[in-house]
């Protein structure tokens, strides 16, 4: 026996932001929008949320008062057509904890975590929707099935409005910029 999948109606349209915004927090999750088009994200599998969770909170700690660092809620790229993301961890202005949508100016890094089926969009897609949109970092973390993961560091180059690649770390993340960090990635 087979079933048919049939994709609500809904998905076959352009989604406004004032439509997005009456939506449920529920009818939300698990999505994002890509030029008004609803995307279906397949739920991580756990290494790569724990992996998202463990940098947050590595993150979260070494940015001090000024920025939070959180998973998985959405950023507003653009109003029309509307571009909303949800990267696996978000680097953002403490002051705009209560503000909805997250913007790009509220927004200092942002990390995706690679997983299968995630390559294309996370190499290149979604690297190039953030410079665009002038967020000014973006880690890459390509996931090892053993090991360490690697993480990949870019920053924004104002002149050209794309990302110009920094380091590439492996065993530990140590940076001075966006802030001083150090991350021993074998412990994650």
């Amino acid at each position: 026996m087979t079933v048919e999948m049939v994709a609500p109606a809904w998905m076959h349209q352009q989604v406004t932001a004032e439509q997005y915004a009456a939506w449920t927090e529920e009818q939300c999750a698990g999505i994002e929008i890509v030029d008004g088009m609803v995307l279906v994200c397949p739920s991580p599998f756990k290494r790569h949320s724990r992996l998202a969770r463990l940098l947050a909170n590595a993150l979260d700690a070494a940015a001090g008062p000024d920025w939070n660092a959180e998973t998985d809620f959405d950023v507003r790229l653009q109003d029309v057509p509307l571009n909303n993301r949800r990267p696996d961890v978000t680097v953002y202005r403490a002051e705009t904890i209560d503000v909805a949508p997250t913007r790009p100016e509220h927004v200092l890094l942002v990390v995706e975590v690679v997983s299968p089926g995630s390559e294309t969009t996370d190499r290149i897609v979604k690297a190039d929707q953030y410079a665009r949109a002038g967020i000014q970092f973006y880690w890459r973390v390509e996931q090892a099935a053993t090991g360490a993961p690697l993480v990949y560091t870019y920053v924004l180059d104002p002149a050209t409005g794309r990302y110009r690649d920094s380091d590439v770390f492996a065993g530990v993340v140590k940076l001075t910029v966006p802030f001083a960090i150090e991350i021993d990635l074998s412990q994650i």
